[in-house]
């Protein structure tokens, strides 16, 4: 009898459509599967402290526990969310398709920029990007899922707030009112969602490959390289995008900003499809060499990473 697949998800909103998502997909192609919720993290029996498991995402974690356990057999996460180095004995198995990058400013009323604003955000590398954009703008913070963060924004007199347009559209949150952000670098991998499994499991590992979009999963590897390599973690701000621009050909962008948004460093690069393994690492050492390295070590000493 063929093993049922045991997708373990969160209960937000957004974790619960990723995991529908690839649910049905797997569904398509003859595979019997199983939604399993899993508990917030103090519901979890640890045995072990986390880092010995070498678990360090604060999104993630809950789920590697669970699937380190036995609990469940694949995870599905917002792509951006994933620590580079992932826990030992877990490794990713599908990248789906990636959905828009952007970033969009969303605001009960059209702003005037060039008046004093007030900007909502819990991203230190959309605060930066903003900052440096309108350095006499005021950001405030502001966290919790999709639908709280709607919510603040409708009840404060915020000029707007800053999310993700594709975990809107997912859940068909979108607004009428917003602005697209086209000159803010999103996070590396925005976008994608991201199927983890146990390294020894052969069986999940050939079922998720067919979910596989090889595109998407060239571009955001990338991304996270670069990521990895400046080794700035989830929260320090950067921002990297990787696009294919015809069938040889994939153009990068990279930054990295202090806190304010005043500092920053950028690169532009170009390389042939055939070389993208270590493309996002050579982006990044080239950064780090023409000054970016001393830009991190001041970012360490904040605490920011």
């Amino acid at each position: 009898m063929q093993k049922t697949i045991r997708i373990g998800t969160r209960d937000s909103e957004l974790a619960l459509w990723q995991a529908k998502t690839v649910e049905k997909k797997l569904n398509d192609l003859g595979f019997s599967t199983q939604l399993v919720p899993i508990k917030s993290e103090g519901d979890l029996e640890l045995n072990i402290p986390l880092y010995e498991m070498g678990i360090t995402g604060i999104f993630t974690k809950t789920l590697d526990v669970a699937m380190l356990q036995g609990k469940i057999d694949i995870a599905v996460h917002s792509m951006k969310d994933v620590p580079t180095q992932l826990p030992r004995g877990i490794v990713q198995v599908a990248v789906l398709e990636r959905a828009t990058t952007d970033d969009i400013l969303v605001f009960n009323e059209m702003p005037n920029f060039e008046q004093s604003c007030t900007i909502a955000t819990g991203s230190l590398r959309r605060k930066a990007q903003w900052l440096h954009k309108y350095p006499t703008h005021t950001i405030v913070d502001l966290r919790g899922n999709v639908n709280t963060r709607l919510k603040k924004v409708a009840e404060n007199n915020w000029q707007g707030a800053i999310f993700a347009a594709a975990g809107l559209e997912r859940l068909n949150l979108k607004p009428s009112t917003f602005q697209t952000l086209d000159w803010m670098l999103p996070a590396p991998a925005q976008g994608a969602m991201m199927v983890v499994a146990l390294a020894n499991d052969t069986f999940i590992q050939e079922a998720l490959a067919k979910l596989n979009h090889a595109e998407t999963e060239i571009c955001t590897h990338i991304e996270r390289q670069f990521l990895q390599t400046l080794e700035g973690g989830c929260t320090a701000p950067i921002g990297a995008k990787a696009v294919f621009t015809d069938t040889e050909t994939i153009q990068f962008k990279g930054n990295l900003f202090d806190l304010d948004g005043q500092t920053f460093f950028e690169i532009e690069k170009y390389c042939k499809i055939t070389d993208y393994k270590n493309f996002g690492k050579l982006s990044a050492e080239e950064l780090l060499n023409n000054g970016a390295n001393t830009l991190m070590k001041e970012l360490r000493k904040s605490k920011t990473i």
